[in-house]
């Protein structure tokens, strides 16, 4: 038998599915006031009443007597004689529902038999257990809520393929466990987030999403236009010059938790719209940056992990229970390529020799040290920075936005975070010398008319804001979706999207 042949049965099938649920639909139209029932409201859900009832016998619970109004979907469902039993899913988990003639009645026992795994009921009866011990509720009315046209993926396998989990994300969330725990640790790791922020005493704001002038980071953006204002905008790549906006007008430590958009491929590490957060703390640099951000991802893991500072990964354990190790950029080439020991990676002669070495590409007339060492540390490094990691001393050139340090010109006060081999966290003390980043801005606008797509425009008004003065300030945006992955152990960014960005099937 070939594929086709297979999935043409299936879809036969399907069909004939499909069409005997529509012509139950209909006698419930015909038959019943209203088919689609709005005034049920349920006082329980299946996580709350297993957590109420643990550990009570039957006796115990026939004893205390215990009414529920519950409501769910049918994932499970089989009949014997006179009565039944249904599995009833609903967002927290899943409860048994016993179901017999001399509780509900006939008609309604009648009715219970046609309904079909899928179907969204509502329940109202005792709590009990039945003969193996599995907590129920043993139905006195029942109530067709909603019909499901369309029959769940099989049972046993649930929906097992990892495309059309992603294109079919509701049936995802129905059939598999995994997925709601998923996207529950998600909510989970923003309400941590904002908790920790909150008791710092930094401010939640909003930010615009349409820019006139695209800036905060090198990025390609996505263009819009405004017919009213007829001009362009530019999809956000970062909130970054209007946070430090607000610090200029004297608001100390803000944080916004954001969607950005980032004209870029696709891939388990990338998706075009990302969310990150961003946050701004005047009087403080990137050192205190990266003691907070270590406070942080241990805040994060506690929560998650339920009071374990580890947190599984891919087969390997990231331990949160310390501070992150910090080195140069330098340094970590050193230690993770032995024969780096050999060239003076302090020169552009020293890395452009180290890049040809390793055969990695790069603009030998135009590209400088800076740009040379990153390709290097990019190729060479990063994969290899599993546990919590601070990489400092980020050159000149690839930091347009970050202060300068004090002792080397060439390089910044700035990291990335670095967490199971990828980027998750980018800080910086911030440049707050108007006329310094008048002149990047200048250099950047250079780079984009030689073809650079991701270099940065010129933004007259951010440049005008740092002319009334910021105060000494340090910032760093953390990439929340790459952070998901990590507490949840997901091997791809588009688990951890409830809608993640697919190419358009025929």
């Amino acid at each position: 038998m070939t594929k086709e042949t297979v999935v043409n049965d299936h879809d036969q099938t399907e069909n004939h599915l499909i069409t005997e649920r529509r012509e139950k639909l209909a006698k419930i139209r015909k038959e019943k006031q209203v088919a689609f029932p709005n005034s049920f409201r349920k006082d329980t859900d299946a996580k709350s009443l297993h957590k109420q009832m643990e550990g009570l016998d039957r006796e115990a619970l026939k004893e205390k007597g215990k009414i529920v109004k519950m409501a769910g979907r049918i994932v499970a469902k089989r009949l014997f004689g006179k009565g039944g039993f249904a599995s009833l899913r609903d967002q927290t988990g899943d409860i048994q529902i016993f179901v017999n003639i001399g509780l509900i009645g006939q008609e309604a026992f009648d009715d219970f038999t046609t309904w079909d795994v899928g179907d969204i009921i509502a329940v109202e009866g005792e709590v009990s257990r039945s003969d193996k011990g599995e907590l129920t509720v043993r139905a006195n009315t029942l109530t067709l809520l909603t019909k499901s046209l369309r029959p769940l993926p099989d049972k046993f396998h649930g929906l097992t393929d990892v495309e059309a989990r992603y294109r079919q994300r509701y049936l995802d969330l129905i059939m598999n466990e995994e997925s709601r725990e998923t996207f529950r640790k998600r909510n989970l790791i923003l309400r941590t987030i904002r908790t920790f922020m909150d008791e710092r005493r930094f401010e939640e704001v909003e930010t615009p999403m349409m820019h006139s002038i695209p800036g905060g980071a090198n990025a390609k953006p996505f263009v819009t236009h405004h017919n009213a204002l007829d001009m362009e905008f530019y999809l956000r790549i970062a909130p970054e010059l209007y946070l430090k906006r607000l610090v200029v007008g004297g608001m100390e430590r803000v944080y916004e938790i954001n969607r950005n958009f980032r004209n870029e491929g696709v891939s388990t590490r990338h998706n075009p719209e990302f969310t990150m957060m961003e946050w701004y703390w005047a009087y403080a640099d990137y050192k205190d940056m990266m003691d907070m951000t270590d406070a942080m991802m241990k805040a994060i893991a506690l929560s998650v992990n339920e009071g374990s500072a580890q947190v599984q990964y891919q087969g390997y354990t990231i331990d949160f229970s310390q501070p992150a190790e910090r080195m140069t950029v330098q340094e970590s080439i050193i230690k993770h390529c032995a024969e780096a020991k050999d060239y003076d990676l302090n020169t552009r002669e020293g890395v452009a020799a180290l890049a040809d070495h390793f055969h990695i590409k790069y603009d030998k007339e135009n590209d400088c040290w800076g740009k040379i060492i990153m390709e290097i540390f990019d190729e060479k490094v990063e994969e290899s920075l599993l546990q919590p990691t601070f990489i400092t001393g980020y050159p000149l050139a690839v930091s347009p936005l970050a202060r300068k340090n004090d002792e080397n010109p060439l390089i910044t006060d700035r990291f990335e975070y670095f967490i199971g081999g990828r980027e998750v966290g980018n800080g910086y003390s911030e440049l707050n010398d108007a006329e310094d980043q008048h002149d990047r801005f200048i250099s950047q606008v250079e780079d984009k008319d030689s073809g650079d797509d991701e270099a940065m425009h010129y933004d007259k008004e951010f440049v005008t804001a740092l002319e009334y003065g910021m105060p000494p300030t340090a910032g760093e945006g953390i990439g929340i979706d790459r952070l998901v992955m990590i507490f949840t152990d997901a091997p791809s960014i588009r688990d951890v999207l409830l809608f993640p960005h697919m190419r358009v099937r025929d």
